[in-house]
């Protein structure tokens, strides 16, 4: 576009002057070896434009003939460079689609019309196409090769951390992640991998200073910045917390402020405080805890904050937190406890049946036994609440991906993740989730012990006719049904005995053929019960 205003520049320029000429005549005079030539100063003019223009048409001729080799050159050249990119974009787009052949056979292509110093792409279809073909051993090879040119140094190490993370080989995959973040720190994963390292070595100050890198990067979000931060900062005043206790309290006490709902950075926090005599200070933060979510770990701690207290002192404490946080199934454990350990057991058996009526879950019914225990020590409600506590739901524990632990920590012991753990109710024992009531229990009883009743009714059916058979020939000898006794020819030359006692083995003979099913000191149990209906009442969630 400039160029053309440019253009209509010089065009209107000329025009103005050749118009600025004819409006002024006049001639031009030249001698030249004797001779003299005059012209009028409008065809000199021209005759100059011409002239300059034929000597540029005529530079631009040569110049034209004297490059063609050049230019004929280039052109082949970049044709095939751009077939060549079109067939890496066409390998690249077959290896995301996983079809390996494909991208096999259009990285040759590529390779044969690019040379892989100038497009180190190939290497990577080269690379991707190995892993799509199951020869991760090659692939591997490829990025260690990538390792040597700059330019691929980083998808090098990134592909090798990726395998080394499909082989599980998590040190491996780790110092992959670490040669990266130092060269490149703005990569999230390698930075990432390399604060769960500094994490699992207990690096806390250099997992703070690389997660203060991420934050400056704006690598991640402000909130999650800070989730982490009080993280790490929890886990180093967890591990000060014997040694350097002034440490930990400040490495508690800013773990709080960033994160007042992490209840181990509370806990904490409190404990620092408690071990200094701050108890005000130390029971304000569990208060603030207890306020924001109830939990068990602060509740013990708060009731427990000074060791000298009085076990009735220790149930006002659960009292006052009952009061920050009514109507809460936590509340309610926590002073049934307190209650119980002072002696006050009515109450304590109120308090914590008002926890099973809020959330049944597996402590409040244990609660509920060892209060029964200690009131009134009858075993029979005993084991009835156990036996509830067994099927009712798992109390809250600290889970991450899978794994339950009585005790927070920063990372998972699975994955190595930081900030992994959550308070909730493990999910792997899904018994807890079957309805079994005592109904069904008797049920499946009955139905395990009606498989040996036909034991029963052949030896009630043996008896009977033994005696039939004694009573109704008293002279003859007793004769025994399994006892091998020849056949007679007809059933008139039999002994009348025999007769009368073999129709009756015959009418039994299923009982001759019974196989027991169950050991022959088990009773069984009448017929009737053989059909009541089985027990299917189970339920999943």
């Amino acid at each position: 576009m400039i160029r053309i205003l440019f253009f209509l520049i010089v065009v209107f320029g000329m025009g103005l002057g050749f118009a600025w000429l004819a409006d002024r005549p006049g001639d031009i005079e030249l001698t030249f070896n004797g001779y003299r030539y005059e012209v009028t100063l409008m065809v000199a003019a021209v005759a100059i434009t011409a002239l300059i223009a034929g000597v540029m048409i005529t530079w631009w001729l040569v110049k034209a003939i004297w490059t063609s080799p050049h230019t004929v050159a280039r052109y082949f050249r970049v044709r095939r460079r751009d077939r060549g990119y079109q067939a890496l974009s066409s390998g690249m787009i077959a290896a995301g689609a996983g079809d390996a052949a494909k991208a096999r056979v259009l990285k040759k292509q590529a390779a044969k019309l690019i040379r892989s110093d100038q497009e180190p792409l190939i290497h990577l279809l080269d690379a991707q196409a190995s892993l799509l073909e199951g020869d991760h051993e090659a692939a591997r090879q490829k990025f260690e090769a990538m390792l040597d040119d700059p330019e691929m140094r980083m998808l090098g190490l990134r592909g090798l951390y990726l395998e080394a993370e499909r082989l599980g080989d998590r040190a491996a995959a780790r110092h992959y992640a670490g040669r990266a973040a130092e060269v490149a720190p703005q990569l999230i994963w390698a930075s990432t991998a390399t604060l769960e390292e500094k994490t699992e070595r207990e690096d806390w100050d250099g997992a703070l200073k690389l997660l203060d890198a991420q934050k400056s990067s704006r690598q991640i979000e402000r909130d999650v910045a800070n989730r982490r931060r009080a993280v790490l900062l929890t886990a180093k005043a967890m591990s000060l917390l014997d040694t350097d206790p002034t440490a930990a309290k400040s490495a508690a006490l800013e773990a709080n402020r960033l994160q007042p709902e992490l209840v181990p950075a509370a806990v904490t926090a409190a404990q620092v405080l408690f071990r200094q005599n701050d108890i005000r200070k130390g029971a304000k933060i569990l208060e603030a805890s207890w306020k924001i979510e109830p939990h068990p770990e602060v509740g013990e701690l708060y009731i427990h904050a000074r060791p000298g207290d009085a076990t009735h002192d220790r149930l006002t404490r659960a009292k006052k937190l009952q009061a920050l946080k009514q109507n809460n199934a936590e509340s309610f454990v926590i002073v049934a406890r307190a209650a119980l350990e002072a002696g006050e057991y009515g109450f304590a058996r109120e308090a914590a049946e008002a926890a099973v009526r809020m959330q049944p879950r597996e402590g409040a019914y244990l609660l509920l036994a060892d209060i029964e225990e200690a009131e009134t020590g009858d075993q029979g409600r005993v084991r009835q609440f156990l036996s509830k506590a067994v099927r009712a739901p798992r109390d809250p524990a600290w889970v991450a991906d899978g794994f339950v632990s009585e005790r927070w920590a920063p990372t998972s012991p699975v994955t190595g993740k930081l900030d992994a753990y959550e308070w909730r109710a493990p999910m792997e024992r899904l018994a807890t989730m079957i309805d079994l009531d005592d109904e069904v229990v008797d049920g499946a009883n009955r139905v395990m012990i009606a498989a040996s009743q036909p034991m029963a009714e052949a030896d009630d059916i043996d008896d009977a006719e033994v005696v039939s058979v004694v009573d109704d020939a008293p002279s003859v000898p007793p004769i025994v049904a399994d006892t091998p006794t020849p056949e007679p020819a007809s059933p008139e030359a039999a002994p009348p005995a025999l007769r009368r006692a073999r129709p009756t083995r015959e009418s039994g003979a299923e009982a001759v053929a019974f196989m027991p099913t169950s050991p022959p000191d088990d009773p069984g149990v009448p017929p009737d019960d053989e059909t009541e209906e089985k027990p299917a009442r189970f339920r999943l969630f």
